[in-house]
């Protein structure tokens, strides 16, 4: 098993874009026993691949509940280092 930051980024290796939310909800089987995987730690996993030039953020919007989702999809670097780097 992946560490979860590794697992985070390999979702976006098929170049589709998700938000903290979809993210959770993909790894929920495999992670949701791990300590860090709380909706702040994988939010702050997101922000710290986008500030690192791995993702960008493609749209945001508000959900339902008025909470703001923000959505991710890698770039050429990030899609260069996640299928180089994380196997």
């Amino acid at each position: 098993m992946l560490p979860l930051n590794f697992a985070i980024l390999k979702l976006f290796e098929e170049g589709e874009e998700y938000d903290t939310i979809d993210v959770m909800e993909k790894l929920q089987g495999q992670y949701s026993k791990f300590r860090a995987f709380k909706f702040n730690a994988v939010q702050e996993s997101l922000m710290s691949a986008e500030k690192n030039g791995m993702l960008d953020e493609v749209r945001y919007g508000m959900d339902a509940n008025e909470n703001l989702r923000v959505y991710y999809k890698a770039n050429d670097y990030g899609m260069d280092m996640i299928k180089n780097y994380i196997k």
